[in-house]
């Protein structure tokens, strides 16, 4: 029995991956599941598991590359309102991982609660903000959170509390299988400045964005003390293509796919953006974009 023997009203098979990418590009998964409640998540973690079947959560595919070819095993994506719902009591805010970052953004700034209005711009699941701690220096998310709730690949729940998290530079320790809720201290402040500060980063983060328009993504990750871009401005990688895929003339750290492109192009401008930066500079990059 395979996966969608097992589980037929929440999976479908040979599911193009690319529309959930914000590349564009991509193959299709084996087994697209979206389960509607924790317990038929359980439930799948736990077949898997026993199985021998990869699982893999597909958030926002923000930072996400799928290859050319068909994808073996089950992608995860966790839509529905048992994984997406937002509460706010008092200055306490519990979200759904599964749920848009802008969404939070949003429930918080009506609240008159002061805390995420930095994190304006940034395109990810609550879960995905949480692995990389999203924001920069005016802000990160990691510094708000009280406690993650998780399940591990067999489907255990445990709570992962303030004092054993650790976040740093676009990075923590939430390695955990998947992200169910998590639970936010923010404190009140006034709308008008709420809105002012979320105005501020808005315009400052799209201004070093390729166009809202463009298939894109952000690709390697700034070594301690310096930054990619500067990096790869440096070393003359704007607008350079292959294939379909083309370095930003906006931003030389993202890659923008045009129509055609395949992931294929994308690996192998990574490749030449790597190899110019390290002549140029003698900087080996680590890239940012995960490759499934």
């Amino acid at each position: 029995m395979n996966v969608a023997e097992q589980f037929p009203e929440f999976t479908q098979t040979h599911v193009p991956l690319a529309p959930f990418t914000h590349l564009r590009v991509g193959g299709p998964a084996e087994y697209l599941v979206q389960p509607r409640t924790v317990d038929e998540l359980t439930a799948v973690l736990g077949w898997c598991r026993t199985s021998n079947v990869p699982v893999r959560v597909l958030g926002s595919g923000v930072n996400l590359l799928i290859r050319d070819e068909p994808l073996p095993g089950v992608v995860m994506r966790l839509v529905a309102p048992a994984f997406t719902d937002i509460t706010v009591d008092g200055t306490t805010v519990k979200a759904g991982c599964g749920a848009k970052l802008a969404s939070l953004i949003s429930a918080t700034a009506k609240n008159d609660l002061a805390g995420f209005e930095t994190l304006v711009g940034i395109p990810a699941t609550v879960g995905g903000a949480l692995r990389c701690n999203a924001g920069d220096r005016s802000g990160e998310i990691g510094t708000y959170v009280r406690r993650v709730h998780t399940l591990d690949e067999s489907g255990r729940v445990a709570v992962r509390e303030r004092d054993e998290l650790k976040f740093g530079d676009a990075s923590s320790n939430l390695d955990d299988a998947v992200l169910l809720t998590a639970e936010f201290a923010l404190h009140r402040d006034k709308s008008e400045a709420i809105v002012k500060r979320m105005r501020k980063a808005w315009i400052q983060r799209r201004a070093g964005q390729p166009y809202p328009f463009e298939a894109s993504a952000r690709v390697f990750l700034s070594p301690r003390g310096q930054s990619a871009r500067e990096l790869l401005d440096k070393a003359g990688l704007a607008r350079t293509k292959v294939g379909g895929a083309e370095v930003s003339e906006r931003n030389a750290n993202y890659i923008v796919t045009h129509p055609g492109c395949t992931a294929r192009d994308v690996l192998r401008l990574m490749d030449l953006m790597k190899s110019k930066v390290r002549d140029s500079s003698g900087v080996e990059l680590e890239p940012e974009l995960v490759v499934w």
